[in-house]
Formats: C-alpha cells, structure tokens, sequence
C-alpha cells in the first residue's frame, strides 16, 4: 500500500469532536421583548437537546464547536418543515434553548442566511425564506433535504444531476490531467480497493468523494468545477443507494479503474462510458435515470 492510501485511512479513522463544553461560553441575560411573534416552546422541545445527529461528513467542515452544531441544527428544522416559511427566529429564544452565547447565535444566522435559508431586516426581524429563495446546490443543504422528509426527491434530484455532470466531465478530462493528477486518481482507485478488502467503508467513500472531484476538476471547464461539491454532497450523504458507487463492491471499482484507464489513455469516449455504467442505478430504485441516446 502507498504511503498516501496509508496516510488516508488513519486520517479516515481519526475521531473529530471538536465540541466546546456548554461553560466555556459566555452567558448573557435575555429579557422578553412585548409585542414579538415567538417560536411555540414544542417547536424547539421536540429538538434533539444535544443539537441533533451529525450526518456523514464531520463537523468540522461546516466549523467546529456549537457554532457549527447549531447551523446544523437549525438548517435541518427549517428544512424539514419544522420552521416554516416566514417563521421568526428570535435570537434570544435560540440562544436560551441550546445555551450558546449572543455570538455563536449570531454568527450561525448569518451562516444561515448566506445559504437563503433566512433573512434579516431591521424592524422585522429574522425569518425563514421559502423554499424557493434556498440555495439547493449548497452542500449543506443537500445534505439537510437528504436526511429530511425530501430525502426521495433529493436523492432522485442528485442522481439525475450526477448524470448530466459526470459522463461529461469524464469526456472532456480524458487526455488533459497532468501526470501527477492522473497518479493521484489511480492513487484514490488503490485506496478505494484496499479499503473494500478491509471493510472500510469511511476510508472508501472518502477516496471515492476525491476520485470524482479530481476528475472534475480536471476536466477544464470552470463552471462545471464549481459544482464539484454538489458531487461530493451525493457521495456522503447516507440513505438509500443513488448510484453504483455509493456502497464499496467489485463492480464499482472495476469502473473506477476502467475511468482512470481511459483517461490516462486520452480514450474520451471510453471515460464517458464507463462513467455512465458507474452512475448506472440499482435496481431496487423505482426511478432509472436513462443514459442519453447515442448518435
């Protein structure tokens, strides 16, 4: 095994917790405010206490501590319905919930916001935005919808996206990875089978989650680069399968060396090919997404 598959699978066993205890934070008084629509108690009593389940990616990529527990938290209520659209979210009330200080609340609803989930004006106040102003294609997002009461729809709607990311991509890489990139994908297709014969799925999906993002990144076009972390979202969220590289077997690495093959070989055809067969969902999956005719 190389000195890089190694080095992947400690990193991939690593704990990462990173939780700051509730007294290390600064408290602040809260005084309620007349005349202020409030959030119903049940709302935020039928909360998990601890700040609700982390999905597969670790927390550490959305901010470490209770500031990025509680942009978690609050991203999947507001996703799953559970504050809807136009609700208010009174700082004071969130801050008292899940004992944080004026500044983790603070900072977690401007996280919120940049991601369209809520808006801040004055006078008015902090409310949820509609769906329709979301921002779909942020990692976050997707992961949040995946693990909600969207889950079918998000999954259906990363997999057709996936389609008509992916085959492409692999088209227009082939031939035009550097020599040091082309080894890191054959890197990530030994780490991949190495992992599957320890049984490492962690190990993996995270090999599995950089083979696709090199690919696109190597593909030469910059708008499609820009969705690469939509790519990465669909490979970790958890749940019913979505495509044939979400769950380690013999089938999915022969066609992620057959992709790396093909693209080191300059074989443009023969990386869309073998992407698609990749992408190609399991069976027990009412909806197929169809591959597109060839002419």
């Amino acid at each position: 095994m190389t000195t890089l598959a190694h080095a992947m699978m400690t990193a991939a066993r690593s704990a990462d917790s990173g939780l700051t205890g509730p007294g290390e934070l600064d408290r602040y008084p809260y005084a309620e405010g007349p005349g202020v629509d409030r959030v119903s108690s049940s709302v935020w009593d039928a909360t998990d206490p601890d700040l609700g389940r982390m999905g597969r990616r670790a927390a550490g990529s959305r901010g470490r501590g209770l500031h990025g527990q509680l942009v978690q938290q609050l991203g999947q209520m507001i996703v799953s319905g559970d504050l809807g659209a136009d609700r208010p979210l009174v700082p004071e009330e969130i801050g008292q919930r899940f004992e944080v200080s004026r500044t983790v609340v603070r900072e977690s609803l401007r996280v919120l916001e940049a991601k369209g989930l809520v808006s801040a004006r004055p006078n008015v106040g902090t409310r949820v935005r509609p769906v329709s102003d979301w921002n779909l294609l942020d990692p976050d997002i997707i992961e949040w919808r995946a693990f909600g009461p969207q889950r079918d729809d998000q999954r259906r709607e990363l997999s057709e996206l996936r389609w008509t990311i992916e085959p492409l991509a692999a088209r227009l890489a082939a031939g035009h990875g550097r020599p040091e990139v082309q080894q890191r994908l054959t890197d990530m297709v030994e780490i991949m089978g190495h992992a599957m014969g320890q049984g490492d799925a962690l190990t993996f999906s995270r090999a599995d989650a950089e083979f696709h993002s090199l690919l696109i990144q190597v593909a030469g076009n910059r708008m499609l680069e820009h969705l690469s972390g939509i790519v990465s979202a669909a490979l970790q969220v958890s749940g019913g399968p979505i495509a044939g590289c979400d769950r380690p077997n013999e089938a999915s690495l022969s066609h992620h060396a057959r992709i790396a093959d093909a693209l080191a070989a300059g074989d443009a055809s023969g990386a869309e090919a073998a992407m698609r067969q990749l992408l190609t969902v399991h069976p027990e999956v009412e909806r197929v997404v169809p591959a597109p005719r060839e002419h």
